[in-house]
């Protein structure tokens, strides 16, 4: 398996506190739950799969060209599509209309800040078809923490051919209009003994519902009620921004 496919899937396969909310939009936004529907910042399918194992037909948006063929062999004849592009800017022709965008795992804190969020609501609005939908999850909380200070949570691990993999994370790093997250990647033999590691960070930009549905409806959507994501004792809770086109 590729490294980056095995580390996607190590950090961000477990979760699973969405699910239920991208099935309950799916069934109430299109039509009979058949769809169409926009997965945006897809990976290797953790939700487009789950939708179209439900027979919901599914188009998944990714910029990891890599990411996005795991996902299409884990497809297996499920209607599931795959589209290799930015989320800040993506053509995907004139009939690809949605009637639901969604941007699960706070994908739209990745865009880089107020112009890479509009470049992606501009894309999405070109995108939908009438009285359509885009529901994008925002981390609640990214407070501050580091190893010296509080204890670190546990590594998510998986387990190949005797190899064991696991991705700490190490601290909250607050800068600023950001927050970037540390991990600590490890790989360990069958004995035990660590065989590599690497350091990777992640920085997710600081914004509220408030100031998305704001930036929406000068570009023309109409915000309605926020929904949520409860916090567990292993998972932040989100907030999900409900733009209408």
């Amino acid at each position: 398996m590729i490294l980056d496919v095995l580390w996607h899937d190590v950090e961000c396969g477990g979760y699973a506190e969405d699910l239920p909310l991208w099935r309950r939009l799916a069934e109430s936004e299109t039509d009979g739950g058949r769809g169409p529907v926009l997965d945006v910042g897809a990976g290797t399918g953790r939700v487009s799969l789950d939708l179209a194992a439900r027979g919901v037909s599914v188009v998944a948006l990714d910029a990891e060209a890599t990411l996005l063929s795991a996902l299409d062999e884990r497809a297996a004849g499920l209607p599931v599509r795959t589209a290799v592009a930015d989320a800040r800017a993506f053509a995907l022709g004139d009939d690809a209309r949605f009637s639901l965008i969604i941007v699960p795992m706070q994908t739209l804190q990745l865009l880089g800040g107020p112009e890479g969020r509009a470049g992606f609501l501009r894309s999405a609005r070109a995108h939908l078809a009438p009285r359509g939908a885009v529901a994008a999850a925002l981390a609640d909380a990214l407070e501050s923490f580091d190893s010296e200070s509080d204890g670190l949570p546990e590594p998510d691990t998986c387990e190949l051919d005797g190899v064991r993999y696991a991705s700490r994370p190490l601290a909250v790093v607050d800068e600023g209009d950001r927050a970037a997250i540390h991990r600590l990647r490890q790989v360990e033999d069958a004995g035990g003994a660590v065989t590599s590691e690497a350091h990777d960070v992640i920085r997710l930009d600081r914004v509220s519902a408030a100031e998305v549905a704001e930036e929406a409806e000068a570009l023309g959507f109409t915000a309605e009620s926020a929904l949520r994501i409860p916090a567990t004792d292993v998972y932040v809770g989100s907030t999900v921004v409900v733009l209408r086109g």
